[in-house]
């Protein structure tokens, strides 16, 4: 047995009916030509051949000295493939909105905590002939820019490649040096230390932050239907956008690819609190992850992110305006964190998402103010078109985590000439999120008119 790290067991124990905690994709594809009627079902008998399944696919939750629970992974010998890979056919008429059904219930349910956690669906049935893949692995085992990575392993950018490899056979790339000696416990210990480091100087730096570029910080949101207790169902939304219009907007402003994004967001978000009636008067606050990657970290392993918040000035009724003042807010933050220190930056980015943690606490997430109001996340993606067995990748949308005050998220992903969004709401809290679709179509289109592309 391995004893479970303070970070992998902080998902074990926030996790419950109402908070399932794992991280989720669902992959679109279009088969070959000529593929028949067989090829899911010879796909479906491939993966089952994979049976040497790496550690990470192996482990549960275990005991030790007979019922201490949560302390300890198990790691079970013989995997039953047939129960984690299970075969799935839509019901007529096998539309988009079939599939996206089925996935928000198999994303409202928990995982088996007596069997490894995870699961794969191959799901057929969809009446323009092409399937999908939904995907869940418990965030103790694998973070969602981890599982992506993974998956994108297990495809491969040649169309004539037919073999069938499965990510729970992927063996781990080699690390670095510096890579073997880190560990999840390390960079605990590391991130207290950055807390620690969090002193005079930097608190000097982010008041005249605050007070001359108007830094963002937490707790300056406004309460909204989004930040509220949530239940255990789930609805989720998926839809892809081509990248030309976005970096058309990005040209013609001299903006980010992702100050467009954002303002895209922050569009349909103000048209979807107008419409529920729900539109504070304060504009939202965004939780944007960044990269603190600077040049001199190139040769680097590892992954260095913090945290930024943006205002998504919802309160502007012109797109223009809130595009301009979306870009004033992240890019001004951005300039004032990276004027700190790293570990200052860790430790502000640590104090941005600590309230997130006290909401899972039982009676203060309806009570306390929301740090932000939504998390808004890009994760990398392929820039090159990906194939499975000669079927193409035509969607790769990640299903991220609702939380309790976080009824809401929008994660998307780039794949090959697309930006794919992947949105998860609160069954109860979000009603008709599939709304957010054309409501994210509508900004884009008011965006590209109040630039001129």
């Amino acid at each position: 047995m391995e004893l479970i790290s303070p970070i992998d067991l902080m998902f074990l124990l926030a996790e419950s009916r109402e908070h399932p905690m794992h991280v989720g994709g669902l992959q679109l594809f279009e088969p070959p030509e000529g593929a028949g009627l067989e090829f899911i079902r010879d796909i479906h008998a491939a993966m089952l051949t994979h049976e040497d399944v790496q550690p990470t696919f192996r482990k549960h939750p275990g005991e030790l000295f007979g019922g201490i629970a949560n302390v300890a992974w198990s790691f079970d010998r013989d995997i039953d493939l047939e129960y984690h890979l299970r075969r799935s056919a839509l019901p007529s008429p096998g539309r988009v909105r079939e599939l996206l059904e089925l996935a928000s219930r198999l994303h409202g349910s928990l995982l088996d905590r007596h069997r490894p956690l995870w699961e794969t669906h191959l799901v057929e049935g969809l009446n323009d002939g092409r399937f999908a893949v939904y995907t869940k692995v418990h965030h103790a085992l694998l973070d969602g820019v981890s599982a992506m990575k993974l998956i994108r392993r297990a495809l491969s950018e040649d169309p004539l490649d037919s073999d069938v490899r499965a990510p729970w056979s992927m063996p781990p790339r080699p690390r670095t040096k510096d890579k073997q000696s880190s560990s999840a416990l390390g960079d605990l210990v590391r991130l207290t230390g950055s807390l620690a480091a969090f002193g005079p100087s930097a608190v000097t730096l982010a008041r005249g932050a605050l007070l001359e570029q108007q830094l963002t910080l937490p707790f300056g949101a406004p309460k909204t239907m989004f930040n509220v207790p949530i239940g255990g169902a789930r609805r989720c939304a998926a839809q892809s956008w081509p990248l030309k219009r976005i970096v058309a907007i990005k040209e013609a402003t001299g903006f980010t690819v992702n100050d467009v994004v954002l303002a895209m967001c922050a569009g349909a978000l103000r048209a979807y609190l107008i419409e529920q009636d729900a539109l504070p008067d304060r504009p939202l606050i965004a939780m944007v992850p960044v990269n603190l990657r600077t040049e001199d970290d190139a040769s680097s392993g590892g992954n260095m992110v913090g945290t930024i918040l943006c205002s998504l000035a919802t309160d502007l009724d012109d797109p223009a305006k809130r595009l301009d003042a979306i870009h004033a807010s992240i890019s001004g933050n951005k300039e004032v964190f990276s004027q700190l220190p790293r570990l200052q930056q860790l430790a502000l980015s640590a104090f941005n998402i600590a309230q997130l943690g006290l909401a899972m606490l039982p009676g203060l997430g309806s009570a306390a103010q929301p740090p932000f109001n939504i998390v808004i996340s890009n994760v990398p993606g392929s820039r090159e078109p990906l194939y499975w067995r000669g079927a193409r990748l035509e969607g790769n949308y990640p299903l991220s985590i609702a939380l309790d005050g976080q009824a809401l998220n929008i994660t998307l992903s780039n794949n090959a000439d697309n930006l794919d969004f992947g949105l998860v709401g609160c069954r109860r809290s979000i009603p008709h999120l599939q709304r957010l679709l054309g409501q994210l179509e509508d900004s884009l289109v008011a965006l590209e008119e109040a630039v001129g592309v």
